[in-house]
């Protein structure tokens, strides 16, 4: 599958072309121990002073843009990226129950999007994958 994204090693080229709203974004999202709204980074923002939707969700579409960020669909949340990814695809494994996120990247996923976008003539532009489930700690024991 071709790729536009660029492996940014720790992500730093790509933080050193932020402006400082699109910084703090980013840093809120990586403080935040799960995914977030737009509106809850919104209200975070607003602590340290006046800012608007439009300019947070300008700033959430820049962070994707470089890599530094993802949007859940299904949950209409945004996470900080916790690897670089090769691949223009990322996978989230999402706890249905206490909403952990964890994501991960899988070659053979990756690997049998491409063959079928082969098979099929379809150029993907961006793949997210989303699992939805039960994370080890919220799985029954009797399970």
């Amino acid at each position: 599958m071709a790729s536009k994204h660029h492996d940014h090693g720790c992500h730093g080229h790509a933080v050193e072309g932020l402006n400082e709203t699109q910084r703090r974004v980013h840093a809120i999202l990586e403080a935040a121990p799960g995914p977030m709204s737009a509106y809850e980074v919104l209200d975070r923002m607003r602590e340290a002073g006046a800012v608007t939707p439009p300019t947070i969700y300008r700033s959430l579409d820049k962070l994707i843009e470089k890599g530094l960020a993802h949007r859940l669909e299904s949950l209409n949340a945004y996470v900080s990226c916790k690897h670089p990814h090769p691949q223009e695809m990322a996978a989230f494994a999402i706890c249905e129950t206490c909403g952990s996120v964890n994501e991960f990247s899988d070659p053979h996923i990756d690997e049998r999007l491409a063959h079928w976008s082969g098979i099929h003539s379809f150029q993907p532009k961006k793949v997210t994958v989303e699992v939805r489930g039960l994370c080890e700690a919220c799985q029954s024991p009797e399970a």
